[in-house]
């Protein structure tokens, strides 16, 4: 009788869980996850807008995978489980797109940033980018130009300026604009160039110049929908959400500037 009783407790309990599984996607209660890549120095505002965003839409949760630009495309080109891609520069967009790997009319430009030299806060020089030519100035940091934007950017302004040269035998390359940051704040280099968004996370760095617009290709952060995605109208709208003007206050108090324009 115990395990008669046994049994049709069993039975009793998985009509009930079968009853609220059928329930849940009969209402539309099924909770859907996006998986973003992103660039790493979008971490703080994004994962600030994560907390925002699920709040405000509980059927959707967000999952994170931050790295460097180069690094973010050749996974997605490799076949990685990707909704939504954001770049921290067109190029590696770009290159997603002639190989018909994005949703086509997904892509959107959502921010922009600039770029400024840096130095330990307890360092007193150097006090300008000319300054970076000086052998008093051993190791300057700056992302790797070929797979991280800001590497990419800040090569650019050095030959801008016309020291590239000088500098070569100084650089240390990061893998991501982020680790520019950690190299300055251990001390380990005397000088980098990195995202104004960047500097102003940390107290342990100073900047001491601003690199000219004029001196570097536009530094704006690209979105669009993966192809391969599984949900493509829900990353769409996270997309939208992120144009919206809820992320905009997010992006803005980071110090990013909002982009108007979609491409």
């Amino acid at each position: 009788m115990k395990t008669l009783s046994f049994l049709r407790a069993i039975s009793f309990g998985m009509i009930i869980s079968s009853f609220f599984v059928s329930s849940h996607q009969a209402f539309g209660i099924e909770k859907a996850s996006l998986t973003i890549s992103a660039a790493v120095s979008l971490k703080p505002a994004l994962e600030e807008i994560k907390t925002q965003f699920e709040k405000k839409h509980p059927k959707t949760s967000l999952l994170f995978n931050f790295g460097s630009s180069g690094s973010l495309q050749r996974q997605i080109e490799n076949g990685a489980s990707v909704d939504v891609f954001i770049s921290a520069s067109q190029r590696e967009m770009d290159n997603l797109e002639k190989k018909r790997l994005l949703l086509n009319d997904s892509r959107r430009t959502l921010i922009s940033n600039s770029l400024v030299l840096v130095i330990p806060a307890a360092a007193e020089f150097p006090k300008s980018f000319q300054d970076l030519q000086s052998p008093l100035v051993k190791k300057i940091a700056m992302g790797e130009p070929r797979s991280v934007p800001a590497g990419q950017y800040a090569s650019e302004v050095f030959e801008s300026l016309k020291i590239k040269k000088f500098l070569e035998t100084k650089f240390v390359f990061a893998s991501n604009a982020r680790q520019v940051l950690s190299y300055l704040e251990m001390g380990e280099v005397d000088a980098g160039l990195i995202y104004a968004t960047d500097a102003l996370t940390s107290k342990k760095v100073k900047v001491i110049a601003s690199a000219p617009d004029v001196s570097h290709s536009p530094i704006v952060y690209p979105a669009a929908v993966v192809k391969t995605s599984k949900q493509p109208k829900v990353a769409g709208e996270f997309i939208l959400y992120l144009k919206g003007a809820d992320a905009n206050c997010v992006f803005t108090s980071f110090g990013f500037n909002i982009n108007s324009s979609n491409l």
